[in-house]
């Protein structure tokens, strides 16, 4: 069994054809959510993969686009709820927080236990940092599974703790950005490439396959510009954080 694995596509439709396009014979694809939000092409990115019916969870975004009053949005969330259609909002409100699409495999967006926490990562005064393996453990909670997929940071990593092989496959869409939660740091990938993962178990366990892809990182660029978000455009064109989210929204 062969399986690619997308997260945090964040509605950048170029970005995650190029994935595709790239992947060769799959026998399926999974979705570890952060599927729409974002001042790309958060609609086109809902039909493409609604089409498909890959099997897929909800990110924190789908969660906030569906919940949160408008008022309270983020501007990134602001942008795509004001794009989605009826028939979008039912399909994100349709998808589950986790699943297990194989024997052993376990899928979530960013712990077993909340959508928000880093797994692989923490983040303190100084910025970000890789957690410890008792860090993890703890965030685990418990779940021991061969294989535990997961996203959200948007940082590609493949790494075993207390027995469960953790991957996270990268962000498709968005190659960097600013958080100030729970402390202001940045999240960086250094290149401009739309990140994926391969997994395949071949009956002694899961392999890994972290991959990175070119596509026309400009165009998606100058849609974010076009929409007032410089800092997504500098992230895009650069997998660096430039402009800062509170530089462009003033």
């Amino acid at each position: 069994m062969r399986l690619g694995v997308v997260s945090d596509i964040h509605g950048n439709l170029p970005a995650l054809q190029a994935v595709v396009a790239d992947a060769g014979p799959i026998d399926g694809w999974l979705d570890l959510g952060d599927l729409l939000s974002g001042p790309l092409w958060p609609a086109q990115t809902a039909d493409w993969l609604m089409a498909r019916g890959w099997p897929t969870i909800a990110g924190n975004h789908e969660r906030q686009v569906l919940t949160q009053p408008y008022e309270a949005m983020s501007a990134t969330d602001r942008h795509t709820a004001t794009r989605l259609r009826p028939e979008h909002r039912a399909w994100i409100a349709s998808l589950p927080a986790a699943m297990s699409p194989a024997p052993g495999l376990l899928c979530v967006h960013g712990t077993p236990g909340s959508d928000l926490q880093y797994l692989l990562q923490t983040v303190t005064p100084a910025g970000l940092r890789e957690a410890g393996d008792d860090e993890v453990l703890q965030r685990l909670a418990g779940v021991a599974v061969p294989l535990l997929l997961c996203g959200h940071t948007h940082l590609p990593r493949d790494r075993v703790v207390g027995g469960t092989r953790i991957a996270n496959p990268g962000s498709v869409g968005l190659p960097a950005y600013d958080d100030e939660h729970p402390f202001q740091h940045v999240v960086e990938n250094g290149s401009p490439q739309a990140r994926y993962a391969v997994v395949e178990h071949d009956g002694g366990g899961w392999r890994v396959q972290l991959r990175g892809v070119d596509y026309d990182w400009e165009a998606a660029a100058r849609r974010a510009e076009a929409h007032g978000r410089g800092d997504w455009a500098d992230a895009l064109r650069t997998g660096r954080v430039g402009r800062r989210e509170r530089d462009v929204l003033r």
